[in-house]
């Protein structure tokens, strides 16, 4: 009698959805494939949009603290997302399309902070050469990628709308924890996670630390991050914490770099 034949494994047999298997494998380090390495996410409404006064200062600095710090550089799309997604809802595009039609913005911006990083060997990342980042780190290169995360079409559904719950906040996050990074730094156009939009109302008061699940359980109508990211980094393993700092301010990047008080800090 023919019987089904099993390669020898640990995890012969099983079904991959045992929660006993889950937990089993649930002490197994990781590699952390880059630990000293920063991620940096900026943000393209946040700074990007702002032009050449605000966005060639900020690059100067990154590539300053590039020749001191390993550096992960992530852009996000900016006005030109809101734009595409607009048009796109009221065509009633997919949010799988609308994913797809994002991320091409944001690699516009990649390819944008990637020759305005040349001085200081900024190089372009795809998103598919992600494990080359080690060998060029080691070379002394400077890379920069997009945030946007290539689930693409197969982007999950939001639950509500139809605006892509992965973007390039998300993106930046979930890079850090597969590299095993050093840390997670978003830079934005405000002082770091405000109890309500500053801009809105001057009241608002910063949040200078919380943790994960504190922030959740606020459910607050408007945030300054995805809040994807926050259910990301309650489940991650390398990652423990997101910083959020003004790009607009000289210096900040590297005080978050090194712990320092400054901005927020969203602890898993």
């Amino acid at each position: 009698m023919n019987q089904r034949h099993e390669i020898d494994s640990s995890l012969k047999g099983e079904s991959l959805a045992r929660k006993g298997l889950m937990k089993k494998h649930s002490h197994v380090p990781q590699i952390r494939l880059v630990p000293d390495l920063n991620v940096v996410k900026i943000g393209g409404h946040g700074v990007i949009d702002y032009g050449r006064e605000v966005v060639l200062p900020l690059m100067r600095e990154l590539g300053e603290l590039s020749l001191k710090e390993k550096m992960l550089v992530v852009t996000g799309g900016g006005v030109r997302v809101r734009h595409i997604l607009d048009i796109g809802i009221d065509l009633g595009m997919p949010t799988g399309v609308l994913a797809e039609l994002a991320g091409k913005i944001s690699e516009q911006n990649a390819e944008i902070v990637t020759l305005l990083l040349s001085e200081w060997k900024g190089s372009r990342v795809k998103t598919g050469d992600l494990l080359d980042l080690p060998t060029m780190l080691h070379l002394g290169l400077l890379p920069v990628t997009h945030g946007t995360p290539p689930y693409g079409l197969y982007e999950h559904p939001p639950g509500v709308g139809l605006i892509p719950p992965h973007r390039t906040d998300t993106g930046a996050l979930l890079m850090a924890e597969v590299l095993g990074a050093r840390s997670c730094i978003l830079v934005k156009n405000v002082d770091g996670l405000y109890t309500e939009d500053p801009r809105v109302n001057p009241k608002a008061e910063l949040i200078e630390d919380i943790g994960v699940d504190e922030l959740i359980a606020l459910d607050m109508e408007d945030m300054v991050l995805e809040r994807k990211m926050l259910y990301i980094l309650r489940d991650a393993t390398n990652i423990s914490e997101i910083r959020i700092v003004n790009g607009h301010s000289r210096g900040n990047i590297e005080k978050a770099m090194n712990g320092e008080r400054v901005g927020t800090v969203i602890r898993k």
